[in-house]
């Protein structure tokens, strides 16, 4: 059994390893270097750790309170562009892989999203070649936005990434 739900100050710790591996196992698919991350101590990680409606980091917990499973949501604050949020830093560790976790995550943001006044769209974006998670976001309605090269400094690397983006408030393409 897997329960969402924020990460909490308590959780700092188990978050912040989670977040470290996903860096280091797949550098691609985040902006952030995990040689930038290990620098940040975990006062600091406690400090960023936020529970708002419209700004959170979600955790899916096993039974036993092991962390399976995270994503980030932030919702824009400029008059412009408030009524879209993102979704950030999506992982699940390979042990926990295909038992619909993150699928768990995602449906979690969108519903909470649904609720979140103004809010009519969520984006997000993944390395063209991890096609589960492609597969995954086109089933939860997530669409194409854009298709772009991007290259990450730290590996470089040049590779395909989609923005995805899904409207929530009644709003289709």
């Amino acid at each position: 059994m897997i329960i969402i739900r924020n990460i909490e100050p308590a959780d700092a710790e188990a978050y912040w390893n989670l977040r470290l591996e996903a860096l280091k196992m797949n550098p691609e698919a985040f902006g952030t270097s995990y040689e930038e991350a290990v620098q940040v101590s975990l006062f600091d990680i406690v400090k960023q750790i936020q529970n708002k409606r419209d700004h959170y980091i979600l955790g899916a917990f096993t039974k036993d309170h092991q962390l399976a499973g995270m994503t980030g949501f932030r919702r824009e604050h400029k008059i412009k562009t408030r009524h879209k949020g993102t979704i950030w830093g999506v992982y699940v560790p390979p042990i926990y892989r295909g038992q619909g976790i993150a699928k768990k995550l995602l449906l979690e943001v969108i519903s909470r999203g649904r609720k979140v006044e103004g809010l009519k769209q969520i984006n997000l974006s993944v390395v063209a070649a991890n096609q589960a998670a492609v597969e995954l976001y086109r089933k939860l309605g997530f669409k194409t936005m854009v298709l772009k090269r991007t290259l990450w400094n730290i590996t470089v690397r040049d590779m395909m990434r989609n923005s995805w983006l899904i409207f929530i408030k009644g709003e289709r393409f």
